[in-house]
């Protein structure tokens, strides 16, 4: 299955940071999909998004169910396609703070539209 670069997988524990993020992804041009990451591993094999955006929550380890499936994704295409940003409260590369290969980019919290569309903008090709 092709990635879908118009669409961009939202995950996080939070229904409001979702709709944050979802109104950013939307000002790229993008179609958001809003999941918790209890139901995203579903969505995510559903419709395979260009690019997930994941809320590490306070210790970045909120959506860490969902690494192994988007590892699984990249291996099985060939690609580096998800893209994964990941929006955590401490600031770094992801080899810095010592998560895992699967993160393209960190954007730290709090987020604001300057801060996240360019990431998105830049991993999903449009920038």
């Amino acid at each position: 299955m092709a990635a879908d670069f118009s669409k961009v997988l939202v995950v996080g524990k939070s229904s409001i940071n979702r709709v944050v993020v979802s109104k950013i992804v939307e000002k790229s041009g993008l179609k958001p999909i809003s999941e918790s990451p209890e139901t995203a591993e579903k969505a995510l094999t559903g419709h395979l998004p260009g690019a997930v955006i994941l809320d590490g929550g306070p210790d970045n380890k909120d959506c860490d169910r969902l690494m192994s499936a988007i590892g699984a994704l990249r291996r099985a295409s060939g690609k580096p396609s998800p893209a994964v940003i990941l929006l955590s409260t401490s600031t770094g590369t992801p080899e810095s703070l010592g998560l895992s290969s699967v993160i393209d980019a960190v954007v730290a919290k709090p987020i604001t539209p300057d801060r996240l569309q360019p990431v998105v903008d830049r991993l999903v090709g449009r920038g």
